[in-house]
Order: structure tokens, then C-alpha cells, then sequence
């Protein structure tokens, strides 16, 4: 009678794969709790402080309001004020593995700070970490750029991140943010303060 024959061996093969299909299955949605898990332990925290107006560390008393909240979705811009725009915004992209995006403009913004002569360590700090082809964090630029900026952090002024920056920056706004706006983390944010505030 003709039937399907599997030798021993090949069902081990088979069914090894499948159990590496499941784990990695799981690992995966543990990762998924585990980030959710996180982001929600940051909100928990980051709400009843800001809240209650804990003085923060420039001494003024900061209260996150529904309104500062909702602001955040007028533009990328009004969220990356918002000192706490940027903490939420940035669990946000951890959770889309793309956190070196807000990493590298938080940066650049530090660097256009920076005494004339202290560029030369932070331009190196920064090319090292975002922007060179084997960085750790990784900025997504095209070769042409990359380039371009490497040359410019060799001999560094006040603006030689600039282009990079503006480059991530539409990248985020783009990409990213819109996510951001639907995501749980941010109307979950949006809709606990509303609440408290309406109690």
C-alpha cells in the first residue's frame, strides 16, 4: 500500500525545527510582555510624579497635564520639547528596536551646546557611535551622507551634524511618530490623565 515514509533522523530534523519555531515563537512574545510590562512600569512611574509635581532636577516643578500630553500630537517638534515627551517617545521606538533615531538627535542637540573647545571629543563620541558604518547604533543615512558627515566631524563645528540630523529627524517624523500618536502607550498616557483630571 503506497504511503508517506519519514525516516527517523528526518522527523527529528522536522520536529527540531518546529520546537525552534515555538521557542523562538515565545521568546519573542516575552519580549512583547516584557517591553510592555516595561513601558508600563515607566508610565506608572514617570504619571504619579510628574503629577504630584516633584521638583525636578532643573529645581522648577514639573506636573504632566492632559494638555501638555495631547500637545505632543500637534507636531514631533512640540514632542521633543517636552522633557517627558521625549522619555515616552523614547520607550516608544525601543519597542521598534529604532531608539538610536531620538539617541542621535538628543545628541546633536547637546552638541550644538558644546564649548568650541570640547567639539572635537563629542563630534568623535558621536561619529563613533552613530554614525560610522560599523556603529553600534547605527543612524539610517544614505552612503552619500555618511560620508559627508565623516568629513565634517574630522574638522568639527557647531553644524556639522546638522544635515544628519534633519535627515533622522523627517525619518521619525515620518515614520515613527504617527505610530506613536496610535499606539497604547501614548493614549493610555493621553486617557489616565483625563480621567484624573475629570475626577
Amino acid at each position: 500500500m503506497p504511503g508517506l515514509f519519514f525516516s527517523h533522523h528526518n522527523m527529528t530534523e522536522i520536529n527540531g525545527k518546529e520546537d525552534c519555531k515555538l521557542a523562538e515563537g515565545k521568546i519573542h512574545k516575552k519580549k512583547q510582555k516584557a517591553f510592555g510590562a516595561d513601558l508600563k512600569n515607566y508610565l506608572k512611574c514617570m504619571v504619579p510624579h510628574l503629577e504630584s509635581g516633584i521638583k525636578a532636577s532643573n529645581s522648577r516643578n514639573v506636573v504632566l497635564s492632559a494638555e501638555e500630553v495631547m500637545q505632543w500630537s500637534q507636531s514631533l517638534e512640540k514632542l521633543l520639547a517636552s522633557q517627558s515627551g521625549q522619555g515616552v517617545f523614547r520607550e516608544f521606538l525601543k519597542s521598534e528596536f529604532s531608539e538610536e533615531n531620538i539617541e542621535f538627535w538628543l545628541a546633536c542637540e547637546d552638541y550644538k551646546k558644546t564649548k568650541s573647545d570640547h567639539l572635537h571629543g563629542k563630534a568623535e563620541r558621536i561619529y563613533e557611535e552613530f554614525v560610522q558604518s560599523d556603529a553600534i547604533k547605527q543612524i539610517n543615512i544614505d552612503y552619500h551622507m555618511r560620508e559627508a558627515t565623516a568629513k565634517r566631524a574630522q574638522d568639527p563645528t557647531h553644524t556639522s551634524f546638522d544635515e544628519a540630523q534633519k535627515t533622522v529627524y523627517v525619518l521619525m517624523e515620518r515614520d515613527s511618530y504617527p505610530r506613536f500618536l496610535k499606539s497604547k502607550a501614548y493614549l493610555n498616557l493621553l486617557n489616565q490623565l483625563q480621567t484624573n483630571n475629570s475626577k
